[in-house]
């Protein structure tokens, strides 16, 4: 009877430890319809036994994007600072890079995109992973949303894989976004390249996570359809219908009206469009900090657009 009853209490024990794990903690900032609902989706996973995976977009939607992606705040800062300061024929090929760039102006077209990777052809990963991580100390410290570090940390007691995906080079992101969420680095996901004898090259691994390559990404790394998925942009839109559950979009646009080539989305703003699909639109404050000067500016880059909460 002695074993009996103490098996018993251990059992009582686990299962009260597992259902104190799994106990949902309001995310503050969030309303209390949007946390409920919150509450509610993540409780009916409990049961399941599969992967119960996450995939979230990485600027705009995890952290600030304004006023500059940090992707080229990265670059064009170790232009100023490192670049312009030799004077061989690396510099001024990774300089020439940058100018097709900032002729190009459309920093999320497909060509401009590849071209980060090219412009960092050559580094080591470490060296990488260096530029990326002090552009974020320098001029995003502080940026990340807090309602998206508590709702992911609800996922993660709940057992969700949590995966970040960004169209900007691997490297240059992994360090800072794994340590801001405590993660792997391996779960965020970025514009892969080959590496050749420890340095990067300019060969692209596809699919590189934009537009539908999010969509295509999840499918050849992730390996199996997400229960959740956020987002915040119209190149979304494809990953977060890859979403069987819940779909959660971060400051959408209510303005810009999309056109044909924007498929089911034309005739809506992303806001609009989400808002008819059922999806859960929240709100987090991503303003410029008038105190860090970007070095973006001084390359004429276009801005994005502040979205005060």
């Amino acid at each position: 009877m002695k074993k009996i009853a103490i098996i018993c209490l251990l059992s009582v024990f686990c299962l009260s430890q597992e259902v104190q794990a799994q106990t949902f903690r309001p995310v503050k900032g969030w309303s209390q319809e949007i946390n409920d609902k919150l509450e509610s989706f993540l409780n009916s996973t409990i049961p399941m036994k599969e992967r119960k995976v996450s995939v979230f977009d990485c600027d705009g939607t995890t952290f600030g994007q304004v006023p500059y992606y940090l992707a080229d705040e990265a670059l064009y800062q170790y232009a100023d600072e490192v670049l312009k300061k030799r004077d061989d024929k690396e510099a001024r090929e990774k300089l020439a890079i940058l100018d097709r760039m900032v002729k190009d102006g459309n920093n999320v077209g497909k060509p401009y995109v590849e071209d980060r990777v090219h412009f960092l052809a050559g580094l080591t990963p470490e060296e990488i992973e260096t530029i990326g991580y002090d552009c974020y100390r320098k001029s995003y410290k502080g940026k990340f949303y807090p309602e998206m570090k508590e709702f992911i940390a609800n996922l993660k007691e709940y057992g969700f894989e949590v995966w970040i995906l960004t169209a900007s080079p691997e490297q240059l992101y992994q360090k800072f976004v794994s340590e801001e969420f405590g993660l792997s680095n391996i779960y965020v996901v970025g514009a892969k390249c080959v590496i050749a004898n420890g340095r990067t090259t300019g060969e692209i691994i596809l699919p590189i996570p934009q537009d539908d390559g999010k969509a295509h990404t999840i499918e050849t790394f992730i390996k199996t359809r997400p229960l959740i998925v956020g987002g915040n942009s119209r190149g979304d839109m494809d990953m977060l219908n890859e979403s069987f559950g819940l779909k959660i979009v971060v400051n959408p646009d209510d303005v810009t009206i999309r056109g044909p080539e924007d498929g089911p989305m034309n005739g809506y703003t992303v806001k609009s469009y989400w808002e008819k699909e059922g999806a859960l639109i929240v709100k987090c404050n991503d303003v410029a900090n008038p105190k860090v000067k970007f070095h973006t500016t001084d390359w004429k880059i276009r801005q994005n657009k502040p979205n005060p909460k």
